[in-house]
């Protein structure tokens, strides 16, 4: 996340969001490198998990990039942008290559983390444990870059600096709480249980129904304006998240038939050795 928000300082929100679509695809390529994640395409449930794949990624894509027509939806209030038409937009034009690299470093490692899991999962079961431990090190890893950061500051920076790392009783407090419990702690336990059931790409493709959610959430709470566009993307992520459970849920199911199979065989053979 470090990298996500190194890139998202110096590029734009808009621009860095496609990146978060991006991890679906690039944890499946990663998956199926690796041999994590199964991949035959002469069966039809491998068929559905990638077309499912592409299909939801291309919807959040639709979703942040085409707008299409406005659609005029009375009940929810007038948007915040209409209200104070002199707000500046984000600017993304400093420095996007070097962003750019970044927000790549970003979606790779977090791919990563995904198919590093299933393997964790598989000599070290704790998810409490593995959870805490990856917490402990990123903090170490923060406390190691703020550091640097404070050792780089221009000299006469450090009143404002020192400001910006002071927690207060507000917003901002509840704000890092928020996402230490939740967003970090409680999400990595869920990741990991997921991850040892289902394998290292479910977890990534509800990645994008967050998309769908969040635009949703946007609409009917802060009144944001909703597009045509924003709606078939969100039909899509949904199309391309059901074709991707139903392809998992028929290879986990031949998977345990073809256990059971074996098991059968293997008691046969050993009841053919005693007789």
């Amino acid at each position: 996340m470090g990298l996500y928000y190194c890139g998202l300082r110096v590029t734009s929100a808009a621009y860095a969001v496609n990146f978060l679509n991006l991890i679906p695809v690039a944890t499946f390529i990663i998956a199926v490198a690796l041999r994590a994640e199964r991949l035959s395409l002469a069966a039809w449930a491998s068929r559905m998990k990638l077309l499912g794949a592409v299909v939801g990624v291309a919807g959040t894509m639709v979703v942040s990039l085409c707008k299409g027509t406005h659609l005029l939806l009375p009940h929810l209030r007038q948007s915040f942008h209409a209200n104070n038409p002199h707000v500046a937009s984000p600017h993304g034009g400093r420095d996007m290559a070097i962003g750019t690299l970044f927000l790549c470093g970003s979606c790779v490692s977090y791919a990563l983390w995904f198919v590093v899991q299933a393997k964790v999962a598989k000599v070290f079961p704790s998810r409490y444990w593995a959870t805490v431990l990856t917490c402990a090190a990123g903090s170490i890893q923060s406390v190691v870059a703020a550091a640097v950061a404070v050792v780089l500051a221009p000299a006469g920076n450090g009143h404002g600096w020192a400001s910006t790392w002071t927690l207060r009783w507000d917003l901002q407090l509840a704000t890092v709480v928020y996402s230490g419990v939740f967003n970090t702690g409680v999400t990595f336990v869920l990741v990991s249980w997921a991850v040892e059931r289902r394998g290292p790409v479910y977890p990534p493709m509800f990645n994008s129904l967050s998309l769908v959610a969040t635009t949703a959430v946007d609409a009917v709470v802060l009144g944001t304006d909703v597009y045509l566009g924003g709606v078939l993307g969100a039909a899509l992520v949904v199309v391309g998240l059901y074709a991707f459970l139903w392809g998992k849920s028929k290879e986990l199911a031949a998977a345990k038939a073809v256990n059971a199979e074996q098991e059968l065989r293997c008691a046969g053979d050993a009841d053919d050795g005693i007789a």
